[in-house]
């Protein structure tokens, strides 16, 4: 049966299940999720959601509770729209008013791999599947302390072993657990999942650019895009400050078997032999990019970001969509 996710207005994301005719608010009153709904006919409008992705029957309702222009624009009915694949959609509120608390899961350090020097993978086990979105991040509770840190999943969802890459800052409240303290079958505790950075249907040229750990993310994408059937193409522009820091350019080729994919590598802080030196948005021109029109995501610090987006207006490049997920590093803080 479909699945469907809910996002709402704090970033917090919501994965329920559907049985088969069920409308979006029947499964979500019945798993205990309380979206906004009055009428349940199709007549009052309360339950106007935004489709993200997915395909979905529309269902019956009048022009008062949905017009035709909202619904050109993706909007719909929670209590007609019924799901025909797994489906994203966008709640017009917040999750606490949803009655849904963000997830926290207890969970053991199962693998610490330094895979270069300032760049750690952190695998975690969990007692029960956490379904997310690829390219969603999760809230990572720094043991002994009560504070956390985001970091995005690198892999796939609804698996008791969960993935993410963290880079060591100097002097960081994360980086010092993991660099001086975190051993194999520590406990520690995570939340989420939650952002609106993720995946949608491939139905354009899209582009991928990272910056650093921003790597993380498009790791997630890409597992998920090789389970389907991907027609348009994709380019993966990945920077990073020196040669070591490109991590996991194994497992990124590896997708070019089954994506049509192409990866382009540089680094920006040391001389490389392998790649060119400078920064992602040496690509971003007409030469290079050709396609009339793109959907774009960028996941990196924030200065690559607004590079990204600055070239892109600069060069006249036309984009359909644009998603972006922005990191600092946090320090002491």
């Amino acid at each position: 049966m479909p699945t469907i996710a809910l996002n709402f207005e704090d970033g917090v994301t919501k994965i329920i299940g559907s049985l088969s005719g069920e409308t979006i608010a029947e499964a979500a009153y019945r798993q205990g999720v309380n979206i906004p709904l009055d009428c349940a006919d199709g007549a009052c409008g309360t339950c106007k959601c935004r489709w993200k992705s997915g395909q979905y029957d529309p269902g019956d309702y009048i022009e008062d509770a949905l017009s035709d222009e909202e619904a050109a624009q993706g909007y719909g009915l929670a209590c007609q729209m019924r799901p025909e694949t797994d489906v994203v959609v966008d709640i017009l509120a917040s999750s606490a008013a949803c009655k849904v608390e963000v997830r926290a899961l207890a969970a053991t350090i199962s693998a610490l791999e330094l895979v270069s020097s300032e760049i750690v993978k952190l695998r975690l086990k969990t007692d029960q599947n956490l379904p997310f979105l690829p390219g969603q991040y999760a809230n990572l509770e720094i043991p002994g302390l009560e504070t956390s840190r985001s970091y995005s999943f690198s892999n796939l969802s609804n698996t008791a072993e969960l993935e993410f890459l963290v880079r060591l800052v100097p002097n960081g409240l994360m980086s010092t657990f993991l660099k001086n303290q975190a051993q194999v079958g520590d406990a520690l505790t995570l939340a989420g999942p939650m952002g609106s950075f993720y995946t949608r249907d491939i139905t354009r040229p899209t582009l991928f650019f990272a910056g650093g750990t921003g790597i993380a993310p498009f790791l997630a994408m890409l597992e998920k895009l090789a389970t389907e059937e991907a027609s348009h193409p994709i380019r993966l522009y990945y920077g990073a400050t020196t040669e070591e820091n490109l991590v996991e350019l194994e497992r990124l080729n590896a997708f070019k078997a089954v994506l049509p994919l192409e990866i382009y590598c540089c680094v920006s802080g040391a001389a490389s032999v392998n790649y060119p030196e400078g920064f992602v948005t040496q690509w971003v021109n007409k030469e290079h990019l050709t396609e009339d029109r793109y959907d774009i995501y960028i996941c990196g610090p924030t200065a690559m970001v607004e590079a990204v987006q600055h070239a892109l207006t600069q060069e006249e490049i036309q984009v359909e969509h644009f998603y972006t997920e922005k990191f600092l590093p946090t320090g002491t803080v």
